[in-house]
C-alpha cells in the first residue's frame, strides 16, 4: 500500500533555495514505526514525496523508486531503532546513507512536521548542511550488538540480586551483612538450601567458607529469621531468574567468541608479536572467560590496547565495538575527542568565553573511558598522577573527564600506529610536572625583575627563555 502526498491541488510546491545545491541527487527520509516518508528532487517524479509502509517488501520497493529517480545519497534521522532496517537495505543497494543527529536538524530553522520533515532533510542535505553520524563496519556492528546485549543481561542479573536481598531483609535474614557477595559460592549454597526448604541456621552456616571474616556464630545469628512463605516465594523466583541470566550470559559469551574468531579469521596475522601482558589479573566475575588479548591484537592489526593503563582486555573489546578500528573516520584526535563529547564545548560571544563545559551525551565509548579513568586514581602510573593532580585542583568530576580525554587520545594514536604506549610511571610524571612548574616560576620571576635561588644549594636558577 502506497500513499501519495501532494502540496495543494496543483503541481507539487518547489521550495526555493538561496544556497548552491552541491548534492543534487539526494533524498530525505523521515523514519517512523508504521511508515517512512521519502522526498526526492521535484524534477525526478510527478509525486516527489511518497510514503512507504515498513514491511520489507515495501522497503525494497522504496529502494527501487530511489534508483529510478537517480538518487545516489540519502539522509535520515536517527529515530529510535526504526532507521536500522531501511539503513541496511539502502546501504546494501549501494546508496550513500547519512544518518543524521536529530539535534543537528532541529537546530536549523525550518518547517517541522511529519510530512514535510523528509523534504526538509532533502533540502538541507542537497546544500551540504548535514553531517552523517558515525557507524562502524558490519562486523563491528554485530560485535557491538552482542556486547550491548551482554551488558543488558548483567544489568538484569543485578536487578534480580537486589530483589533477593530485599526478600532476605523482609525475612530478617541478614545474609548480606555476613557474606560480601550473596551470589558467591557460599551465598548461593545458602540461598539454594533456603529455597529447598531448609531453615536450620546451623545447617545453613555449615556452608561458611574459611575465608569468610564473620564467625560461625555470627552467621547463625544472621540466618535466624522469619521465613514467611510469600517472601521465600519471591526469593525462589528471583533466584531462578538469576540462574537464567547466568545461563544466557554463558550462551552469549559463546556467540561472542565465535563471532570474534570469524572476524579475525579474515584478517592477516600481524607482523609484530603480542607483547607480554602488562599486569596478570584474574578476570572479574562479569567478564568473559575466553582469551581476548590474541584476537584483539589481530583485530587491531598488531596494536595492543591493554598496554595502556586501566584498559583491560574486556574493556578494550567493548571500546572497539563502539569506535571500530579505523581511526581514519576522524581526521584528527581533536575530532575524535569532540565526537566522544570529552572535549570542552566553548561558547564565545563578543570575545568572551561564556562556557567551556563538555556537552552532555550518552556516548557509550565515552562512558567506558570515564569508568577507566576512575579506576586510575589509585594506581602508581603517569595517568594516575595526572588524575590526582587535576582532582586536587579542579575536582574529581572534571579530572575524570580530562583523564578520559587523555585516554581517548592515547587510544586514537595507538590505533593509527603513531604510538606504542609505555607507562613512564608516576614518579617520572611528577618530576616532569615539577620541571614545568619551575620553568614557569623562573620566567615569571624574570618578568618581575627577580631571580630564584635554590635554598639547599644556594645555586642561582637562571630564567629559561622559551
Amino acid at each position: 500500500m502506497k500513499h501519495n502526498h501532494r502540496r495543494g491541488p496543483g503541481k507539487p510546491r518547489v521550495s526555493p533555495s538561496v544556497l548552491e545545491r552541491i548534492n543534487p541527487n539526494v533524498a530525505g527520509i523521515d523514519c517512523g514505526a508504521a511508515e517512512h516518508f521519502v522526498a526526492v528532487p521535484p524534477d525526478r517524479d510527478p509525486t516527489p514525496v511518497q510514503s512507504f509502509p515498513t514491511f520489507t517488501s515495501d522497503l525494497q520497493r522504496l529502494a527501487d523508486w530511489l534508483t529510478a529517480c537517480r538518487v545516489t545519497s540519502v539522509a535520515m534521522e536517527a529515530t529510535g531503532v526504526y532507521w536500522i532496517p531501511i539503513y541496511e537495505i539502502l546501504e546494501a543497494r549501494g546508496f550513500a546513507v547519512h544518518l543524521v543527529n536529530a539535534r543537528h536538524v532541529k537546530n536549523v530553522p525550518g518547517r517541522k512536521s511529519d510530512v514535510s520533515d523528509c523534504e526538509w532533510l532533502r533540502e538541507l542535505h542537497s546544500v551540504g548542511l548535514l553531517r552523517g553520524s558515525f557507524r562502524p563496519t558490519d562486523a563491528i556492528v554485530a560485535l557491538r550488538a552482542y556486547l550491548r546485549h551482554r551488558q543488558t543481561l548483567i544489568e538484569s542479573a543485578g536487578a534480580h540480586i537486589q530483589r533477593m536481598q530485599k526478600a532476605l531483609v523482609q525475612m530478617n535474614v541478614q545474609l548480606p551483612l555476613v557474606v560480601s557477595d550473596i551470589t558467591g559460592v557460599t551465598g548461593l549454597r545458602i540461598l539454594r538450601d533456603i529455597v529447598a526448604g531448609r531453615r536450620d541456621p546451623a545447617q545453613l552456616a555449615a556452608h561458611r567458607d574459611h575465608r569468610c571474616h564473620a564467625s560461625k556464630t555470627e552467621i547463625i545469628a544472621a540466618l535466624t529469621g522469619n521465613y514467611r512463605p510469600e517472601h521465600v516465594f519471591v526469593l525462589t523466583q528471583n533466584l531462578e531468574l538469576f540462574d537464567a541470566c547466568q545461563a544466557q550470559l554463558a550462551a552469549c559469551d559463546i556467540a561472542i567468541e565465535a563471532h570474534v574468531q570469524t572476524v579475525t579469521a579474515a584478517i592477516a596475522t600481524p607482523s609484530t608479536p603480542l607483547p607480554p601482558p602488562r599486569v596478570t589479573k584474574k578476570p572479574r566475575d562479569n567478564e568473559p572467560r575466553f582469551e581476548l588479548r590474541t584476537p584483539l591484537h589481530q583485530l587491531t592489526g598488531g596494536v595492543d590496547l591493554t598496554q595502556i593503563d586501566g584498559i583491560a582486555p574486556y574493556t578494550a573489546l567493548k571500546l572497539l565495538s563502539e569506535i571500530g578500528t579505523d581511526m581514519g573516520r576522524w581526521p584528527t584526535e581533536k575530532h575524535f575527542t569532540s565526537w566522544l563529547t570529552l572535549a570542552p564545548k566553548n561558547k564565545v560571544s563578543g570575545g568572551r568565553l561564556l562556557s567551556s563545559r563538555t556537552q552532555p551525551s550518552a556516548n557509550r565509548a565515552a562512558a567506558i573511558l570515564r569508568m577507566t579513568a576512575m579506576s586510575l586514581g589509585r594506581t602508581h602510573t603517569a595517568l594516575g598522577g595526572f588524575y590526582r593532580r587535576l582532582a586536587t585542583r579542579i575536582g574529581k568530576p572534571q579530572a575524570i573527564t580530562a583523564t578520559a580525554r587523555k585516554l581517548a587520545i592515547l587510544v586514537y594514536r595507538a590505533l593509527k600506529g603513531e604510538l606504542v604506549y609505555r607507562d613512564p610511571g608516576a614518579d617520572a610524571y611528577d618530576a616532569q610536572q615539577r620541571t614545568r612548574v619551575l620553568r614557569r616560576l623562573r620566567q615569571r620571576a624574570a618578568t618581575l625583575g627577580f631571580e630564584l635561588v635554590n635554598r639547599e644549594t644556594g645555586e642561582l636558577l637562571a630564567a629559561v627563555v622559551s
